[in-house]
């Protein structure tokens, strides 16, 4: 099963991506609050002494009682990754130089401040660029190669487990979509 179910922390923000074993030994011990999603994903256990087999109905997303340490991790920055799959989601392959979509094969990493500069690798420091313009600007300033098409932003928490999600369900899109702030580039 590719199936992840949205982990959410008591208040409703999301937490994680969990795989399905992992939700299933929170209904089993006892720690989701609630529940959301029309959909049910049913997990069938080992035979009791009687011959009833156990069985567990998993919903796509469930909120964690005692959530305490999520709320903690919940608080820190949102991680910008090496592989900068979850940049390239963010600007939807678009180089913020010359405006043209690419494949993620053709696309790199600008930092707007250089790190030869001082630059830091920070969501809003970074923008994505297709290797020929990356490699033109090099370590040049914005103002000194050529205007940003787009401004770069830090992805508010929902906007983030989207572009990080894989086979997401209807349920956990919407989710996550009615969270979104107006200007996502996820809404257009």
């Amino acid at each position: 099963m590719n199936t992840q179910i949205l982990a959410l922390d008591i208040a409703g923000n999301p937490f994680d991506w969990i795989p399905p074993e992992d939700a299933i030994l929170y209904y089993a011990t006892g720690k989701v609050a609630w529940e959301l999603g029309a959909r049910e994903f049913i997990f069938r256990g080992g035979y009791s002494r009687s011959g009833v087999q156990s069985k567990i109905a998993v919903k796509p997303i469930i909120a964690i009682a005692g959530s305490e340490i999520m709320t903690r991790l919940f608080k820190s920055g949102l991680p910008l990754t090496h592989q900068n799959d979850l940049l390239f989601k963010r600007d939807r392959y678009i180089c913020a130089y010359c405006g043209n979509q690419f494949p993620h094969k053709d696309l790199s990493r600008d930092h707007i401040l250089p790190r030869s500069r001082g630059g830091q690798d920070t969501w809003m420091n970074c923008v994505t660029a297709c290797k020929r313009c990356n490699q033109e600007k090099g370590n040049l300033l914005v103002e000194q190669f050529r205007p940003l098409i787009y401004v770069p932003y830090v992805p508010c928490r929902a906007e983030h487990y989207l572009l990080r999600g894989r086979n997401i369900l209807a349920d956990q899109h919407e989710y996550l979509a009615a969270q979104l702030p107006k200007h996502s580039r996820l809404l257009n």
